[in-house]
């Protein structure tokens, strides 16, 4: 456990980094959040469980960010065209990336 929070740390921080000098300071959160969790979480995943366990593992987080990408496509253009308050467009939208999510994983992996 200790192992996971100090990989984590490290990872995040550099990713923070990364973001950090990158322009525009947008980035920043971009990059310290999704990519370096995940980075840390398959490669626990390769020593405790082996590669074609994180393999796998791997496949479904690609198909979630495809599927949040259509959310926050979706989502986005709402907001910009909209009068609608956020909270109600993004809680409204949740829907379609559950769904998005798994029927690609049913259509790809199930």
């Amino acid at each position: 456990m200790v192992l996971r929070f100090l990989a984590g740390g490290v990872v995040v921080s550099l990713f923070a980094l990364i973001g950090d000098v990158l322009k525009p300071k947008s980035f920043a959160g971009l990059f310290g959040a999704a990519p370096s969790i995940a980075l840390v979480t398959i490669s626990l995943t390769v020593f405790q469980k082996g590669k074609a366990y994180a393999a796998s593992e791997a496949q479904t987080m690609i198909l979630g960010a495809i599927a949040f990408l259509v959310y926050a496509c979706l989502t986005s253009r709402l907001l910009m065209r909209g009068k609608w308050p956020a909270l109600s467009i993004t809680v409204a939208s949740l829907p379609l990336w559950f769904c998005c999510a798994l029927g690609l994983w049913y259509f790809l992996l199930g």
